[in-house]
C-alpha cells in the first residue's frame, strides 16, 4: 500500500509541472502534423550526454504530432579521422577543401555518425531510417565554386527531390539525413549540413528551422550576454548586418535565415545546444530561448 506525500512543497511541484503542460498546448495544437528540421552540429554533437539529451527531445517532439528532420554534421570528428590517417585537414573559407581521400573519409565518419543517431532513435521506441543526399537522388549538387579555390569534392546543392522525405515522413518515420550529395556524373560530394538543412527546408516549406549552435543566439554585443535578440524581422536582420552588428561565423547563418524565410519557411530558430532541452524551451515556452527570425 502506498500513500501520498501531501507536503505542500510537492504539491506546488506538481502544480508547476502541470502549468509547464499547459504553457505547451497551444504549441502542440498549433504544429500538430507539421514539419520541423532540426541542424544538429557543434558541441552537442561530441558530448554524448548532450546528444542523449538532444535525441530526447526530438523523438518527444514526433510523439506529440510534430514531423521532424534531422540534418546533421560531423566536421570534428571528420578531422579528427582525417588527422588518424596522418593528413591534415585543410580549410579555405571556413569550408573542408576535400580531395578524393578526403571525402572517403568524410562518407565513412557521417555514415557512421548518421546509424549511430538511427539507433539512439530507436532505442526510444521511434521509428527512425538515416539517409544521405545519394539516396534515392535526395540531393544533387553542382561542384561549388569560390572565386580563383579549388575546394575539391565539395557540392553546392542545385535540385532537392523532397518526394522521398514526405514519403518516410508519411509512412512516420524520422530522417536522419548526413550532407553528402552527387552530381550529374553520380561523382560524391561533400557539403555545408547548414546549406543541406537550408535547402530541405526551403524545398518542404516547413514551418520551423532550427539551427543547433555552441551560441546563445544573436548578440548585439558578444560581450554581453544581455543583449542576445530573441525576435527579429528580416528586415532588422538585414539592417543589423548593414550596421556591422553581425559578423564573423554568425553572417553566413544570418543569412541562411533570411534566405529561409523569403523562400516560405515560417521562422527559424538559433539556439545554443550546449544547453539542456533548448529545442523544448524554444517551442513549448512563451519566453523561449535563442534567437528567432520571422517575416
Amino acid at each position: 500500500m502506498k500513500f501520498k506525500n501531501l507536503q505542500e512543497e510537492n504539491i506546488n511541484e506538481v502544480i508547476n509541472k502541470a502549468n509547464i503542460l499547459l504553457e505547451a498546448l497551444p504549441y502542440i495544437q498549433h504544429f500538430n502534423r507539421r514539419i520541423i528540421i532540426i541542424k544538429y552540429g557543434g558541441s552537442c554533437m561530441v558530448d554524448e550526454e548532450l546528444k542523449n539529451s538532444v535525441i530526447k527531445d526530438v523523438v518527444l517532439l514526433k510523439l506529440v504530432g510534430f514531423k521532424p528532420i534531422i540534418v546533421h554534421g560531423g566536421g570534428k570528428d571528420i578531422s579528427s579521422w582525417v588527422g588518424k590517417f596522418g593528413n591534415e585537414p585543410k580549410f579555405i573559407n571556413g569550408l573542408r577543401y576535400t580531395d578524393g581521400f578526403t571525402m572517403e573519409v568524410v562518407e565513412m565518419v557521417l555514415n557512421k555518425i548518421n546509424k549511430s543517431l538511427v539507433q539512439k532513435v530507436e532505442k526510444l521506441g521511434s521509428k527512425a531510417i538515416g539517409i544521405s543526399g545519394k539516396d534515392g537522388g535526395l540531393l544533387k549538387v553542382k561542384k561549388k565554386q569560390m572565386g580563383n579555390e579549388d575546394l575539391g569534392y565539395v557540392g553546392e546543392i542545385v535540385e532537392v527531390n523532397n518526394k522521398i522525405l514526405y514519403d518516410l515522413l508519411e509512412k512516420d518515420s524520422l530522417p536522419i539525413v548526413c550532407p553528402v550529395g552527387y552530381d550529374d556524373n553520380y561523382d560524391t560530394y561533400n557539403i555545408n549540413a547548414d546549406d543541406v538543412a537550408l535547402n530541405i527546408a526551403k524545398s518542404l516549406k516547413v514551418n520551423k528551422l532550427t539551427f543547433l549552435t555552441d551560441v546563445e543566439g544573436l548578440a548585439k554585443d558578444l560581450n554581453d550576454k544581455n543583449s542576445i535578440i530573441s525576435e527579429l524581422s528580416v528586415e532588422e536582420a538585414r539592417n543589423l548586418i548593414k550596421e556591422n552588428i553581425v559578423g564573423g561565423g554568425m553572417l553566413p547563418k544570418i543569412n541562411n535565415c533570411i534566405d529561409a524565410i523569403e523562400n516560405g519557411v515560417e521562422s527559424v530558430h538559433i539556439l545554443d545546444g550546449r544547453l539542456k532541452h533548448s529545442l523544448l524551451l524554444e517551442i513549448f515556452t512563451d519566453q523561449g530561448i535563442g534567437t528567432v527570425l520571422k517575416a
